[in-house]
Formats: structure tokens, sequence, C-alpha cells
């Protein structure tokens, strides 16, 4: 009965560690972080890229 227990010990400190949820926690940190870039780069630059496609649309026509 002991070495049953001792080796349920061993493989619970031992054993594998399954990290899946850091690593989803990781990746979903990152796109977060990313989507907040891409937003203010599209609020900063948002108007400007529109008038010169504007611009460029009229100079086509």
């Amino acid at each position: 009965m002991n070495i049953f227990i001792m080796r349920a010990y061993l493989h619970a400190r031992l054993g594998n560690h399954n990290e899946r949820g850091a690593n989803l926690v990781e990746y979903l940190l990152l796109v977060a972080f990313i989507a907040v870039v891409v937003l203010g780069a599209v609020k900063l630059l948002g108007s400007n890229v529109s008038t010169k496609f504007s611009k460029a649309n009229t100079d086509l026509n």
C-alpha cells in the first residue's frame, strides 16, 4: 500500500505539468495587445489615410 501512495505522490510532484491554460492566457494577452495597437493606429492615422485615398480617387476620375 505504501508503494502506491509513494508512486502517486511522486507522480503528482514530478509528473507532467500541463501548462496549456497558461499558454492560452499568454496568447490572449498578446492578441489583445495587438488589437489595441491596431485600433490606436487606425484612430490616429485613419482620417489622414482616408483623405489621401479620397484625393487619389478624385485624381483618377
